[in-house]
C-alpha cells in the first residue's frame, strides 16, 4: 500500500486530482494534525451490476423503516463517521479531512446518503463522485440496519444515474455480504479510467425516495 509524503494542506482541487489516479487521504487518528495519501495495492470495489442484496435487508428497505435523504446533513454524517465507537476507539477522519470534504460537498463533488427516524439522523454514509465513479469513504449507524439501508439507496441511485464504479477502498466482512470484491491496483485503475470517461448523475432520482423505487432501480439494472 502506497503512503507518500503528506501534503502541506489539503485542497479540493488536490483531492479531485488524487482520486483520479487512485489515491485518497487518511489521518492516523481524529486528533492528528496531518494526513497521508493511500493507494491500496489491493482495492475493494462493490459491483453495481451484480450487487448482492440479502433478503432480510430487502424487506427492511421495502418497509421504509428509515426516511432516506440525499445531501441534507453532509457534515453531520461525517461527524457520525468520525465519532469513536465501542468497537473502534479511533477513526481516520481528522479536522482537516472534515473541513475539506465539507468544501467538496459545497462544490457538488461529495455527497451523503442519510437514514432518519423520527427526525433524528441514525445512520448514513458519504463519498466523492467524479464522472461515473463514486468513492465511498465511510458509514455509521446508531440503529440496526441504518447504514446498510443507506448503502442500498446509494447503489440504486448510482445505477439510475449511470455510474460505472463504486469504490469501497478496502474489503471487509461487512461489505462482503453485498458482493464486494478485491482487485489489484492495475485493474482498478483501468476500471476507474473507464468510469471517469462517463458522466454520472447523483440527482437522477429525487432527493427523498421510497425503498420500493430503489429496489426497482437495482432490479432493472443489475
Amino acid at each position: 500500500m502506497s503512503k507518500p509524503q503528506p501534503p502541506s494542506r489539503l485542497t479540493t482541487d488536490l483531492l479531485l486530482q488524487a482520486y483520479r489516479i487512485g489515491y485518497f487521504p487518511m489521518a492516523e487518528d481524529r486528533f492528528a494534525k496531518e494526513v497521508f495519501w493511500v493507494r491500496p495495492d489491493i482495492r475493494g470495489v462493490i459491483p453495481l451490476k451484480g450487487f448482492h442484496l440479502p433478503k432480510s435487508l430487502r424487506k427492511v428497505v421495502r418497509q421504509d423503516r428509515f426516511e432516506v435523504r440525499l445531501n441534507t446533513a453532509f457534515r453531520e454524517v461525517m461527524r457520525g463517521c468520525a465519532a469513536p465507537r465501542t468497537n473502534r476507539e479511533q477513526t481516520w477522519i481528522n479536522g482537516q479531512i472534515l473541513d475539506v470534504y465539507d468544501r467538496l460537498h459545497l462544490q457538488g463533488n461529495a455527497h451523503s446518503i442519510e437514514s432518519w427516524r423520527d427526525g433524528q439522523l441514525v445512520g448514513g454514509l458519504y463519498g466523492v463522485s467524479i464522472g461515473g465513479a463514486f468513492f465511498g469513504e465511510s458509514m455509521f449507524s446508531t440503529e440496526t440496519d441504518a447504514s446498510k439501508v443507506a448503502l442500498v439507496h446509494l447503489v440504486g441511485r448510482l445505477l439510475a444515474g449511470g455510474f460505472r464504479l463504486l469504490d469501497a477502498q478496502f474489503q471487509n466482512d461487512h461489505l462482503t455480504q453485498f458482493g464486494a470484491q478485491e482487485i489489484v491496483a492495475k485493474e482498478y485503475q483501468h476500471m476507474l479510467n473507464e468510469a471517469l470517461a462517463v458522466k454520472g448523475d447523483m440527482t437522477a432520482l429525487p432527493a427523498q425516495i421510497r425503498g420500493s423505487t430503489i429496489l426497482q432501480s437495482i432490479t432493472q439494472t443489475s
